[in-house]
């Protein structure tokens, strides 16, 4: 038995953008990186970013919490198991991507934006959204993990106005939606992966995100895979000092098909252990998606407008065991 097969490919096959222009005044230094963003969006749904202004200090302590918080038994993890906010600890066998598939090898701890109970969207029971779950007897965890998240949306919204210059709107077009924001941070573990589990066994299986961006800080181990317009599955190799940022279902739907929400997987095959952060990147639950916002002719519109909480609770509905098992 083997690994599911990739092909090797370049490095520079998927692109690499330079948005440091991204805070230039300067609106034809936005529009030129937005609109290498929107190629890229366009042709395979993935590129990374370079200069993307997330401090590497950060990043590094945000890793170094995420080893220390996974290295603990399995009871101290389950001490912050998941809840109905989608907010702690994933064990393996907590996440399926799709009917048929086996579980996903993988470990994951979740957190997002911290609102008190008192925060008029949580008291009123707008969808994920509330305080977080952080172990009690790890205080820097709570302090990395969430600087972490506060950059990365940061650069999320500094992309966004590249996009939507990209698009041809003013570059503060997704801004206030993105304001208070329905995004989830996630701290992955990959335990190594015997290749006897066989060519249907993945860390994650093969799926799209459902959201708006996924800004993902991936180990040296690497292990991502992304499907090319060939049908083939390629490397998305780790490259230093770079973000991956790709686009998902509700940012596909919101540009009417324009971009392209591609299906990717994970694979170790490294015989390491390999760590990722992800922060999904998405807006407030209320924020109606709809093709039209982004068209010249409404009549265009190839979907149906939806909110962003409606969409997501039905898709994690179908991905999570907690959540089947509560229904």
């Amino acid at each position: 038995m083997a690994y599911a097969r990739a092909t090797d490919i370049a490095i520079d096959e998927i692109p690499v953008v330079d948005v440091g222009n991204l805070e230039s005044s300067d609106l034809a230094q936005i529009l030129a990186v937005g609109t290498a963003m929107r190629q890229a969006a366009e042709e395979i749904g993935f590129f990374y970013v370079a200069n993307h202004g997330v401090d590497p200090a950060v990043t590094a302590r945000a890793y170094a919490a995420s080893r220390a918080f996974f290295a603990q038994s399995d009871e101290q993890k389950r001490r912050v198991t998941i809840d109905s906010r989608h907010r702690g600890f994933l064990s393996v066998g907590e996440a399926k991507m799709y009917r048929g598939a086996k579980i996903d090898l993988k470990e994951s701890f979740l957190w997002g934006l911290e609102l008190s109970a008192e925060d008029p969207d949580v008291s009123s029971g707008k969808p994920l959204m509330g305080p977080n779950q952080w172990p009690v007897d790890m205080p820097e965890m709570q302090a990395a993990l969430y600087a972490y998240y506060l950059e990365i949306c940061a650069c999320g919204q500094r992309l966004l106005t590249g996009l939507a210059a990209a698009l041809g709107r003013d570059p503060s077009f997704f801004a206030a939606s993105f304001a208070k924001p329905l995004a989830r941070g996630s701290a992955i573990y990959y335990p190594p992966q015997p290749p006897d589990l066989g060519e249907t066994q993945f860390g994650v299986a093969p799926h799209t995100d459902y959201g708006g961006l996924t800004l993902l800080s991936q180990d040296d181990v690497g292990g991502l895979q992304v499907l090319a317009k060939s049908g083939q599955w390629v490397t998305a190799h780790p490259i230093a000092d770079t973000l991956v940022v790709n686009i998902g279902d509700l940012m596909q739907r919101w540009t009417n098909g324009r971009f392209s929400s591609n299906s990717h997987r994970v694979v170790n095959a490294s015989g390491r252990a390999r760590y990722s952060m992800a922060v999904f990147f998405d807006p407030h639950p209320d924020t109606k998606i709809d093709p039209r916002d982004l068209l010249d002719d409404p009549a265009d519109a190839k979907y149906l407008p939806t909110t962003c909480g409606e969409y997501i609770v039905e898709r994690f509905g179908k991905a999570f065991k907690y959540r089947q098992t509560k229904a």
